[in-house]
């Protein structure tokens, strides 16, 4: 579990250098630059994530791993249980700022037009950070590693990344980031367990094709970073397993 202790262990340093880094710049950084960041941001998010999704050595495999993977996630509504999370953690932690309300049809408003609570720095720097640390192939492929070989020089580097990230997604959208660390540690944490567990039986072109669609959710967070178009990435994780299904079938036949 060493790999994964220190990877969290790196968000959170760093989130609170982020935080730090806000808290002496203060306003001085004009918001046209803070834009230009973000925007930045997400051009490097989507080069991350193609460059990773390039991998895959089976397009049919990744094309319904999306697919399939995204219309759970939908019919579950991930992304809504993760916004209720970041929320939830906001209020308990007395941070939140926004008005509660009470009618669903308000509720509708405030999710529909980006306003109120579901549009906090906190709930989106939570859920952004989420699932960019979770659901890449370095974290799958270096938990696998970590698991079945006691390998966490990948995890190790994915640190160094992440950490990298952290600081400027903290300076940007606050506290939320670091709490990322959480579900992130408890995510890699599993993999490697499990990988541990099932040495021998996980083919290694299944991780590659694992890691391929992790990437390729990663890269729809770099669009909503550059406001083309929102898309609840939340609603895609499930594609990130998929091709252990969709592969295993085919192993059948």
């Amino acid at each position: 579990m060493l790999g994964p202790i220190v990877n969290a262990a790196a968000i959170i340093g760093c989130s609170l250098a982020g935080l730090l880094l806000s808290k002496i710049l203060g306003e001085s950084v004009p918001d046209r630059i803070q834009q230009i960041i973000m925007k930045a941001l997400g051009l490097a998010v989507i080069y991350i994530g193609i460059s990773g999704a390039m991998e895959s050595t089976h397009s049919l495999v990744l094309i319904l791993s999306m697919v399939i993977g995204s219309i759970i996630g939908e019919a579950i509504n991930i992304d809504r249980g993760m916004n209720r999370l970041g929320e939830w953690t906001e209020k308990k932690l007395g941070l939140s700022k926004q008005k509660e309300f009470e009618t669903d049809d308000q509720e509708f408003v405030l999710e529909h037009t980006g306003k109120g609570r579901s549009g906090s720095d906190f709930t989106k720097g939570f859920v952004s950070a989420t699932i960019i640390f979770c659901t890449g192939s370095m974290a799958i492929v270096g938990a696998m590693q970590s698991g079945l070989m006691g390998d966490h020089e990948m995890l190790f580097a994915k640190s160094i990344l992440d950490g990298t990230i952290c600081i400027l997604f903290a300076y940007q959208m606050g506290i939320g980031v670091a709490f990322s660390a959480v579900p992130t540690f408890i995510y890699e944490g599993l993999i490697a367990f499990i990988s541990m567990k099932a040495a021998g039986f996980v083919p290694a072109d299944m991780i590659v094709e694992m890691g391929a669609s992790g990437s390729l959710v990663i890269a729809a967070i770099g669009f909503n970073f550059l406001d083309i178009k929102e898309i609840k990435v939340a609603n895609m994780i499930p594609a990130v397993f998929m091709p252990c299904l969709i592969m295993g079938i085919q192993n059948l036949f």
